[in-house]
């Protein structure tokens, strides 16, 4: 068994990035969002694109106001109005000002824009009540960003602030890294669908919608293979077709210690070497991470049944069968495998925030322990309220509308309410 910090370690030595060059697409940037961009991107475009007014007023010559006042205010005759998205036809000479308005383009001979709420104005004549500073709301042109430099880097994700900008700068294809696939599939005789009437003993698959909406919300694409029962042999099909067809396999269930925990005894005969067994945590203690045998690159089948090129050697992660330690094991191992293999090139790391408990927690101390709840924002302090309910691996229903995991090491056996504590960051809601 192996230590939490230990297995998040091995987890992510253990993957490899997806490649800048054969791991790629290209899409257009309306269907860009949330992708994580792979090829640097510059523009031609200067930005600003020419030197513009950042406000309404007037553009003048520097010298003709600099000593403008209330009481002896610098007189200019307007020979010209510019609007946003004209050209000026004049050049402002010694004792002339032109009427601008925001983002509309300078004329030449002007230097300095003196707001409207310091002028004003009688006919074609504009009074400077109060001396501006030299060059003052003139945005220059490529002060923002210089044509043929690098605009954005390869490796972040594009969200709204980043579409916006390649926008502006009329990139309307981009190079991005296609999305990873990941195969699940949930094992046990117990199991059965969501539309399927329950008989006694009997247990509602809710490992493989649980899994397969945390994929679809970290950008990889979800490959859903159904319930296994536990026969060996057809296992042993679905973990090589699996394998086969994705980048990351995720099962639930079969890792224990039980008899018909069947799934390490497979992947052992099929080559796979496992790195980890079991983790020093609660919940989530079983937990099996291998990785596959392959060639440096291999041209494996996609679900859309055309040709794929996969990464050189799937991961594979056993998860545990109970639904509370699947969501713990995947927040705190998965979703970091995840992000990393998607060719993010930083923050695929669990994000953990130090904020006061509300209530009082307690754990055995015997392994490092999780606890869901929520983050609520007390007088500008985050405190963490602890889900109410049972707190077992098996209990699933509590688990709604929780945002933080409170993690509590081991040898730690109590949290005081108001005490500082760590927490997992599930999400931003």
């Amino acid at each position: 068994m192996v230590s939490v910090s230990d297995a998040q370690a091995i987890i992510l030595n253990l993957v490899q990035p997806l490649d800048c060059q054969r791991d790629t697409e290209v899409v257009d940037l309306l269907a860009a969002d949330s992708r994580i961009l792979a090829m640097p991107v510059t523009s031609p475009l200067d930005f600003p694109h020419w030197d513009n007014s950042a406000m309404d007023g007037y553009a003048v010559r520097y010298e003709d106001v600099q000593h403008s006042s209330a009481q002896q205010p610098a007189i200019l005759e307007i020979v010209e109005d510019i609007p946003a998205g004209y050209q000026p036809k004049s050049t402002i000479q010694s004792g002339e000002a032109a009427r601008i308005f925001t983002g509309a383009v300078i004329p030449a001979g002007a230097d300095t824009i003196v707001i409207q709420e310091r002028t004003r104005r009688e006919e074609n004549r504009v009074f400077i009540l109060a001396a501006p500073q030299p060059q003052e709301f003139v945005r220059h042109k490529a002060s923002f960003y210089q044509a043929g430099t690098q605009l954005l880097p390869a490796g972040i994700k594009l969200n709204a602030s980043e579409i916006a900008v390649l926008a502006a700068a009329q990139c309307p294809q981009l190079n991005v890294y296609r999305r990873p696939r990941v195969a699940i599939f949930s094992t046990g005789d117990e199991l059965v669908t969501v539309d399927q009437p329950l008989q006694p003993g009997q247990i509602v698959d809710s490992n493989q919608y649980a899994i397969a909406a945390l994929v679809k919300e970290s950008g990889a694409e979800p490959i859903l293979l159904g319930i296994v029962k536990d026969d060996p042999v057809v296992l042993e099909k679905v973990i090589a077709h699996a394998v086969a067809i994705a980048d990351i396999v995720l099962s639930s269930g079969g890792v224990s210690v039980g008899d018909y925990d069947y799934v390490d005894k497979i992947i052992e005969s099929l080559k796979a070497e496992i790195h980890i067994r079991s983790v020093e945590m609660r919940p989530g203690k079983p937990l099996t991470v291998a990785t596959f045998p392959s060639p440096d690159t291999i041209n494996r089948v996609s679900t859309s049944s055309r040709s794929a090129t996969l990464t050189a050697s799937p991961l594979y992660f056993g998860l545990p069968g109970n639904p509370a330690a699947v969501l713990v094991t995947f927040w705190r191992f998965v979703l970091p495998a995840i992000k990393k293999l998607s060719g993010i090139t930083e923050g695929w790391e669990p994000v953990f925030l130090k904020v006061r408990s509300h209530d009082e927690l307690r754990s055995d101390g015997k392994r490092e322990t999780y606890l869901w709840g929520k983050l609520h924002l007390i007088d500008g302090v985050y405190e963490f309220h602890k889900a109410g309910g049972s707190h077992s691996s098996g209990n699933l229903i509590n688990l709604a509308q929780t945002n933080a995991l409170a993690v509590l090491p081991v040898g730690k056996t109590l949290v005081s309410p108001q005490e500082e504590m760590q927490v997992l960051q599930l999400s931003n809601s």
